[in-house]
């Protein structure tokens, strides 16, 4: 700053104020001390800067997996908001596995981070939360995590499931079929949930389910690969997936075995509406809920969060139905 403050003709002083208080200091001298810091290619020390605020300027989020297109939309979500407010973040995936997720998290409790922003992998997201009360205001992303620790926004994921079991019963399906259930991914069990309680309903129609090892496209494509090794009299005529990277997957099993027409013969929604959805060979339906909207969300209540001693935030949004071919063809 001292070189900088020398090559511009001011005082360092000045040159803080550029750097942290521009609308304090004139054009003219803003424009120059700005020419002295490009010519010099100075770089301020944000380590310093924390340590003399108290206070960093850097989120942390971890996701469970980046390939998923809804979580790199939290991330964006959650990178645009903070952006606004003057900070970055810094963004992790947990791969779907608690022992890196825990670890992503220490990390960031090692730097310091002005907070974090989880979308949690298993089922004990209160000890996710207490495991980082050193980093600061901790949010939950995903799920309806009501829980007195921590502050936490999610769809009804309930709802979801209702709604997309409801749909397909109105076109007259009877005999559905979840796919994707892997153990302790409260989400997807609660949007079990909410079909079953559609399908609860209707004392003709059955909701069997499938579990597949991994919510991806190849998961989806194995659990296709069973039903086509059935007999067409046992199959289901509408398939309910987890998300839609698995209902992709079905979708691309059932049309390169050519024996199942969709919608014809099975009736195919799958759950996020990722922007691939709407470009699929056959348009998938989906029920709709926005990874951006969660992203940006956590970052404000973050940046809102009271004291540790407050009654923490619940905010819970409802997803929509959006009709595409693969139900409505």
């Amino acid at each position: 700053m001292r070189d900088v403050a020398d090559a511009a003709g001011v005082s360092v002083g000045t040159v803080s104020n550029v750097l942290n208080r521009p609308h304090s200091v004139s054009p003219s001298t803003r424009t120059r001390v700005q020419g002295a810091i490009d010519r010099l290619g100075f770089v301020r020390n944000d380590a310093a800067r924390r340590l003399r605020e108290g206070q960093s300027r850097t989120i942390g989020l971890v996701v469970p997996n980046l390939r998923n297109p809804f979580f790199a939309d939290v991330a964006k979500g959650a990178e645009e908001r903070a952006h606004k407010a003057g900070l970055s973040i810094l963004i992790a995936s947990s791969d779907d596995r608690p022992s890196q997720e825990a670890a992503r998290l220490a990390q960031f409790r090692e730097q310091r981070v002005r907070g974090i922003v989880i979308a949690p992998v298993g089922s004990d997201p209160i000890g996710a939360a207490s495991a980082s009360t050193e980093s600061g205001p901790f949010v939950l992303v995903g799920g309806d995590h009501a829980n007195p620790t921590c502050d936490s926004v999610g769809f009804d994921d309930r709802h979801g499931g209702r709604i997309a079991a409801e749909h397909l019963l109105k076109l007259g399906r009877r005999r559905l079929l979840f796919i994707g259930c892997p153990p302790g991914v409260k989400q997807v069990a609660d949007r079990l949930e909410g079909g079953n309680d559609a399908v609860a309903d209707r004392p003709d129609a059955v909701l069997e389910v499938m579990a597949t090892g991994s919510m991806t496209i190849e998961g989806g494509r194995r659990a296709a690969t069973e039903i086509l090794e059935r007999a067409p009299h046992s199959r289901p005529d509408a398939i309910i997936a987890a998300n839609d990277l698995v209902a992709l997957g079905v979708l691309q099993a059932l049309l390169q075995a050519d024996q199942v027409r969709v919608p014809h013969d099975i009736a195919l929604i799958g759950y996020d509406d990722i922007d691939f959805a709407a470009s699929a060979a056959v348009p998938l339906s989906s029920i709709a809920q926005s990874g951006q909207l969660l992203g940006s969300t956590a970052v404000d209540m973050m940046l809102e969060g009271g004291p540790a001693s407050a009654p923490r935030q619940h905010v819970v949004y409802r997803p929509g139905l959006v009709v595409r071919s693969s139900t409505d063809g």
